[in-house]
């Protein structure tokens, strides 16, 4: 069986993370969708609500499973015995980041290859945070996020007027 994983804060999660994990779930016989516990970055959604979120958008994707974790990721990946990594490309800049997680992750351990995916060109300018400015701003996010998404960024927004 193949088993992978694709970790990341989705605070919240994009369009753009979506279609990584429909293509990526496409390969491999199970996805775990890996939410980070990243104490020391400010997030908008609890860990609770991420993986809610993401599993709402996640439906009828029969191989697909959402997870939070907290620690290593390789050690994540060695817990439910995946041998790879999913991460998504969306400018150059991500390259470097990700390459040198993967020189990382493959020190820690040689046996998990990370996969790198590029961004399909209607995706490859989102960002969390992007959204989350935007959003702040009025603006119009819709095609960006998932509905159920966007009315829970957009009731966050309310609460923190």
């Amino acid at each position: 069986m193949h088993i992978a994983v694709y970790p990341g804060s989705f605070d919240p999660i994009t369009n753009g993370h979506l279609d990584i994990i429909r293509r990526a779930a496409g390969l491999v016989d199970k996805l775990y969708i890996a939410v980070l516990i990243n104490k020391q970055k400010k997030c908008m959604f609890t860990p609770q609500e991420r993986v809610a979120f993401i599993q709402k958008a996640v439906t009828g994707i029969e191989n697909v499973e959402v997870i939070s974790y907290d620690g290593l990721l390789v050690e994540f990946c060695k817990k439910v015995g995946a041998k790879a990594i999913i991460k998504g490309l969306r400018v150059i800049m991500d390259y470097e980041a990700e390459a040198q997680m993967a020189l990382i992750n493959k020190k820690i351990d040689p046996d998990i290859e990370t996969v790198l995916l590029v961004a399909t060109e209607n995706y490859s300018f989102i960002s969390s945070s992007v959204i989350k400015e935007l959003a702040s701003y009025g603006g119009d996010i819709s095609c960006l996020v998932p509905a159920h998404v966007q009315k829970a960024i957009i009731e966050k927004g309310r609460e923190q007027l």
